[in-house]
């Protein structure tokens, strides 16, 4: 059985295959560059724009997936608490931010609305200081 997730071990890294991938493109572009300028010909300098455009597209890709994933959680985060703040809170849930969100959804639900205020009052504002204050914690086991 997995440890319980927490603040300490919640964390994702980068998947070993997705760091491989773009070190083998930035590898390629590399080499096929110098053969660019060795040996230019139309192919390699096709060849070359390939291998560019390889090593610059997985770093974006990976990154437009993660901003779909943190729209998929405000919105997640926003109807919950819909669902189970305090009346007087439930106006001002579009003063939170994406970051703090994205944050609070590790609280409980017992314990989200005096966060919330926390968060509203302005003691507290990073995504850090959110997790640090989360003490009956929720585990994300689907983030990318």
């Amino acid at each position: 059985m997995a440890e319980p997730q927490s603040y300490a071990n919640h964390a994702r890294r980068p998947p070993l295959l997705f760091i491989a991938a773009c070190l083998l493109s930035i590898a390629a572009t590399v080499g096929v560059g110098y053969r660019v300028v060795v040996d230019y010909s139309a192919e390699t300098l096709a060849l070359f724009v390939v291998a560019a455009c390889t090593a610059i597209g997985l770093p974006l890709a990976r990154r437009f997936s993660l901003g779909v994933q943190d729209r998929v959680i405000r919105l997640e985060e926003r109807l919950r608490l819909e669902r189970t703040l305090p009346d007087e809170l439930k106006g001002d849930i579009e003063r939170l931010t994406t970051d703090q969100l994205i944050a609070l959804r590790f609280a409980s639900d017992a314990e989200l609305p005096g966060l919330v205020r926390r968060v509203l009052a302005g003691e507290l504002a990073s995504r850090k200081g959110i997790k640090e204050a989360v003490e009956d914690w929720r585990a994300d086991h689907q983030r990318i």
